[in-house]
């Protein structure tokens, strides 16, 4: 095949651009990202070839080779790993301005200090481009286990790319880089120089479980040798043997005193290719019947894909300490998919397939113990840290609250480590249990209401006898409160309680007694007008009612205290389920002049158009007041101006 030449697309281009020009301070992190990329490419090849015995790939020594040409100013990065074809090639390293491209490139330019900037490259997965901070050209070879050609990529970062066949290729892959010149103030450096290698690999991938190797330096020939040189005695000068640069041990199978939390770190990047430190390192070993070791880590940063379908979840799994697979899914729930790591088993078989795991009583056991262990070590870091419980909730709360809705025997722990909005502090959100210690005297439920922002909720008429009694009402935003608020009903012995929904009883009982005369007094006084409207709106509310609730509004809608909320009507119809429409309850005013006015011209003159229509538009306008749709905008429009126009 002739050599192609392909155009990087435009946000490729910025991207690769932004690399050239070192957005980085530490570029050293480059030979980390193609030894972490070598790394995985063995660990997939030792897994296809325990799969297929068809692949014909040499397995028997699976290692990384480092070589440096001080005078060609090269740095070579080589695994005999899977390798990749050549549609591989244009879809992972040909292109990659994936989607998602263009948000990072806007969060980058926002990004203020390099720190930011590194967690952002991390997030979206374009680590190989690091070496672009420190190479002028980058040629990649590549060929497939089992595949008879090779393919070679090779590009400047500038503008264009090529990709050509390599008859000649070896299995797996190698990355060289033509290095620029070293410029140290710019923090540049030497990276022909084999102790600066050397210093690289023992720092970020001394873990990494292959054999990473480099020419041992050449040995200076001793004085005999070289009187002897043209004798006899002349010793051989044959090549040395190459030296392995990392220890290769498991850091999880090491005792906690003799790991840095740095090593601790660079194990994380290596697993997640996030270039952030983890918030917070979890060690579990179980031992017994069943034994086990893991090592987990909770990101300091949600990933950009942390809500898409094609989001991949799950940690590591070993066997024995060989690796088995990648995003074990079987390990860890659906809502703890932010966690990474690793896990080694003792006592499962190396070749399992997925579907086998989803059924073994092992993986469920240790699925559950996990489970377990991540929740408690939040609500440690909740006691000990809250600075970095903070930062925990702000990126996870919202995955974290889907577990409320299927994990029946973690509820109570996944409450406990949660935290909401909540009208009693502005900044500063709370816990359930912070909520009830605070509850005022006679007060029975903790009150909630659901809706698109704070502000949204703090405006709503539903608030008003809350804010006019000091009664605290969480403020749940998140599409998943929609959701979990219905199947949790309750916390330490106290009802959740939405304020958009049944009656709102805030009276204690001596409160009732001294307004239970002028309650009745009044509901004699609205009937006629509540029957009324009641008739005037049945197609779309089930009741007109006074309300408890309202203390500046002339009227607000709820549902009934079973009914689903309008707002989750509408995730279920998005999803594609067929909801039944469910009719309201409309609560009036009695002290509002409005509501009083239209008693009074009701009693007067209750076949008066003019009535029907102030009637639609105090529903409508109670309609909107929640946010909520109009059946028919136009409609509501024209009886508002015409009503306006009268006015003038």
């Amino acid at each position: 095949m002739p050599t192609e030449t392909f155009e990087f697309q435009v946000e490729a281009r910025q991207l690769l651009q932004m690399m050239i020009h070192s957005i980085y301070s530490n570029k050293d992190v480059f030979l980390r990202e193609l030894i972490s990329n070598a790394s995985d490419a063995l660990d997939k090849l030792r897994l296809e070839a325990l799969r297929d015995d068809t692949l014909g790939a040499d397995v028997s020594d699976l290692h990384i080779d480092i070589e440096a040409d001080k005078d060609a100013r090269t740095l070579t990065v080589r695994d005999n790993g899977i390798g990749m074809s050549h549609d591989e090639v244009v879809r992972l390293i040909g292109t990659i301005a994936n989607s998602g491209t263009a948000k990072f490139l806007k969060e980058l330019k926002e990004a203020q200090d390099p720190a930011a900037a590194e967690g952002l490259i991390g997030q979206f997965g374009v680590g190989f481009y690091a070496s672009f901070m420190v190479a002028d050209e980058v040629t990649l070879v590549t060929r497939r286990a089992g595949e008879s050609k090779g393919t070679r990529w090779a590009s400047t970062g500038e503008g264009t790319y090529t990709i050509e066949t390599a008859d000649d290729a070896p299995q797996g892959t190698s990355v060289t880089l033509r290095l620029k010149p070293a410029d140290t103030e710019d923090q540049l450096f030497d990276y022909t120089s084999p102790w600066k290698i050397k210093e690289i690999v023992k720092r970020y991938s001394d873990f990494i479980t292959w054999p990473v190797r480099m020419a041992a330096e050449a040995v200076e020939p001793t004085a005999d040798a070289e009187d002897g040189a043209d004798g006899e005695n002349a010793e051989s000068t044959a090549p040395p043997e190459p030296e392995t640069l990392n220890s290769m041990k498991a850091l999880w199978a090491r005792s906690r005193d003799d790991v840095s939390d740095d090593e601790y770190h660079e194990l994380y990047k290596h697993i997640s290719h996030d270039w952030n430190d983890p918030l917070e390192t979890i060690r579990m070993q179980a031992e017994g019947t069943f034994e086990y070791q893991a090592l987990l880590f909770i990101p300091s940063r949600a990933p950009q894909d942390l809500f898409s379908q094609g989001h991949k979840r799950g940690v590591q799994l070993y066997v024995k300490r060989v690796f088995i697979m990648d995003d074990c899914e079987a390990l860890m729930p659906e809502y703890l998919r932010f966690v990474k790591g690793v896990v080694d088993a003792q006592d499962l078989s190396l070749n399992v397939s997925r579907e086998i795991l989803q059924q073994d009583r092992q993986i469920q056991l240790m699925h559950r113990r996990l489970a377990k262990k991540v929740l408690s070590s939040i609500k440690e870091m909740m006691a000990a840290h809250p600075e970095r419980y903070a930062t925990f909730w702000r990126e996870f709360g919202r995955v974290l609250k889907e577990g409320l809705l299927g994990d029946f025997d973690n509820r109570d722990a996944i409450l406990g480590v949660s935290s909401f909005a909540t009208t009693h502090d502005e900044a500063e959100p709370t816990t359930l249990q912070q909520y009830v210690e605070r509850m005022k005297e006679g007060q029975q439920h903790i009150f909630f209401m659901t809706g698109e922002s704070r502000a949204a909720i703090e405006n709503s008429p539903h608030m008003e006898a809350f804010r006019a009694k000091g009664v605290e009402v969480l403020l749940l935003t998140d599409p998943v409160d929609e959701v979990w608020v219905d199947a949790v009903p309750e916390f330490d012995g106290k009802q959740l309680r939405s304020i958009a929904k049944g009656e709102a009883d805030l009276d204690t009982e001596e409160e009732k007694k001294e307004v239970e005369a002028e309650r009745e007094k009044r509901q004699q006084e609205f009937a006629e007008l509540l029957t009324w409207m009641t008739a005037r709106l049945g197609e779309d509310v089930k009741e007109v009612r006074l309300s408890s609730r309202l203390t500046v509004s002339p009227a607000c809608i709820v549902s009934d205290t079973h009914d689903v909320t309008p707002a989750l009507q509408n995730m279920y119809r998005a999803m594609g389920q067929d909801m039944p429409r469910t009719k309201r309850i409309l609560e009036l005013n009695p002290g509002h002049p409005l509501v009083a006015g239209l008693r009074t011209a009701q009693a007067e003159r209750a076949d008066d158009a003019d009535l029907a229509e102030a009637a639609e538009l105090l529903y409508g306008l109670a309609l909107l007041a929640e946010g909520g749709e109009l059946s028919d905008p136009s409609r509501f429009t024209k009886l508002m101006a015409d009503r306006l126009e009268r006015t003038l």
